[in-house]
């Protein structure tokens, strides 16, 4: 069965339209929201110094968190305001459905937040790019290090949504390959503020690491109430996914210790520092995170594809992506693999006890550099057609 070709999509008169499409009011707008829009506009800038007079306009939304809300922003911005793509998309449950209506349209999902491998794994798609990192990354890699100091038992807190259970798949699948085991797991809706009773599961399992299958609000309150529960002397506290602005709220006095992966720091270069002076100064001072710097690098390579292409149709620009020499200043050497996965250097960081902080945010110290070929899911194993869409 023949599938119609999409119709012609040349770049409208009026320019191309972008959509931030983010978490503003929720549990994730500290590591998004205000600050996602000022990274794709700081990337707009950029390109309007290389593009030639291309126009380009940025609108942004709040998704609230609901995949229906999300979904009918997104529908909306396609079919009545000519948005080309979209771009941010934290919350896996929104940026799934939001890259299958943009699979639909022939237009482009640009997944800077959301971190499901499925994006590039079973819900692949022609028209989709997912930047920064993913579950396989953030769960394989911590598994390995945790491994490394022989802490194999771990017990889970999960937030009960499309993240969190891609985060416990992937990092018990990593474990079980590792020799470890999973003792114990326990799930939580998204915004669940008393941990308390998961806590106490947790204690008495007899496991050496506590996974928290989280992000954002939830997990920093996770980590408060585990440190008021004292259970960091008799277990590791592991968590799968948190960034500088969960850092900021959590404080040193309390993130002290902490290991994990990251795929950006605004300190690891005079690139990354540079840019990020940038960001602060239209953020009251704060500095980016990994997600802002992806949205930025992902907006940023998008428009020269679509330059390149002269068209906005989402399977020519991408594929004209997935072509060309990528150098990030904030990444640096940036691959697009066949099924959209963005590979590039990730990192394993440790954060600093107060002592040893410098001044505002500095806050991580660098124990490890992972190679983008050794930290991402190996192509053949995540199940993307990708070879039927030639």
């Amino acid at each position: 069965m023949l599938c119609a070709s999409p119709a012609p999509a040349e770049i409208p008169a009026d320019g191309v339209k972008i959509g931030v499409l983010t978490d503003m009011s929720g549990p994730f707008s500290d590591q998004v929201g205000k600050g996602s829009v000022v990274a794709a506009e700081l990337a707009v800038e950029d390109f309007a110094k290389e593009s030639g007079g291309l126009k380009v306009e940025i609108v942004s939304a709040d998704h609230q968190n609901k995949p229906d809300v999300g979904l009918g922003i997104a529908r909306h911005w396609v079919d009545e305001d000519g948005v080309a793509a979209i771009v941010d998309l934290p919350n896996s449950g929104i940026a799934l459905a939001v890259a299958n209506l943009m699979r639909e349209k022939h237009r482009t999902a640009l997944t800077s937040s959301s971190l499901t491998s499925d994006l590039t794994g079973k819900a692949c798609a022609p028209t989709t790019v997912q930047w920064v990192t993913d579950t396989f990354v953030q769960a394989n890699s911590t598994v390995r290090a945790l491994a490394q100091r022989n802490l194999k038992s771990w017990y889970f807190l999960v937030v009960d949504y499309a993240l969190g259970q891609a985060l416990e798949r992937d990092a018990s699948a990593a474990l079980t390959a590792s020799g470890g085991q999973v003792l114990g797991a326990v799930r939580s809706a998204l915004g669940t503020a008393d941990f308390s009773s998961p806590l106490i599961s947790a204690q008495s399992s007899g496991a050496s690491v506590l996974a928290l299958a989280s992000t954002g609000a939830d997990m920093i309150n996770a980590i408060k109430q585990a440190n008021e529960f004292r259970i960091t002397p008799q277990m590791t506290i592991a968590p799968l996914f948190i960034q500088l602005s969960d850092v900021q709220a959590l404080g040193l006095s309390v993130a002290k210790g902490l290991q994990f992966v990251e795929a950006f720091y605004w300190d690891l270069s005079d690139e990354t520092r540079a840019w990020s002076q940038r960001f602060g100064a239209r953020m009251q001072g704060r500095m980016p995170t990994e997600d802002h710097a992806g949205t930025y690098s992902a907006t940023l390579a998008y428009l020269r594809a679509v330059r390149d292409t002269g068209t906005i149709e989402g399977e020519k620009v991408v594929e004209r992506m997935k072509s060309m020499s990528i150098e990030d200043e904030l990444f640096g050497k940036v691959v697009i693999r066949p099924d959209g996965r963005a590979v590039h250097d990730v990192y394993l960081f440790e954060v600093k006890a107060p002592a040893e902080s410098k001044g505002p945010y500095d806050y991580y110290k660098l124990l490890d550099t992972i190679p983008g070929d050794k930290a991402f899911r190996p192509l053949d194993q995540g199940g993307c057609p990708f070879e039927s869409w030639k």
